[in-house]
């Protein structure tokens, strides 16, 4: 069993940011990609951002890219989601997972093991 234990969720205005945290268990974090998925009220969950294991390459939803910056510090074997210009329709639940793939990291069946998801709310 992996534990994901994430951080740095709550409620800011419009425009403000937020960084989420996602601190894995040591055994899993440095070999294995990492992503970064919401859901938001009534929807289903969808893609944000991911990263290989070595932080090499990255990922992004288009509506992410430019705003969010997913980063990973294997030493520290946490991955974090830098939040920048939020807007309204960014409110979701939003959960870090692991993943043992290299490609198609957008999927969210191709994770194993999930976090419990912060609420991040955003004020207009």
């Amino acid at each position: 069993q992996v534990q994901l234990v994430e951080s740095g969720g709550g409620l800011v205005q419009a425009g403000g940011s937020l960084r989420l945290s996602c601190a894995a268990d040591r055994r899993a974090f440095s070999s294995f990609a990492m992503g970064w998925f919401r859901q938001p009220p009534g929807k289903e969950r969808e893609f944000v951002a991911a990263i290989t294991w070595s932080g090499g390459s990255t990922y992004y939803a288009d509506s992410m890219k430019g705003r969010f910056t997913i980063s990973r510090d294997n030493a520290k074997n946490t991955v974090y989601l830098q939040m920048n210009s939020l807007k309204p329709e960014d409110t979701a639940v939003y959960y870090c997972a692991v993943s043992p793939y290299v490609n198609d990291l957008y999927r969210p069946v191709n994770y194993d093991y999930w976090g419990q998801g912060p609420q991040v709310t955003v004020s207009s």
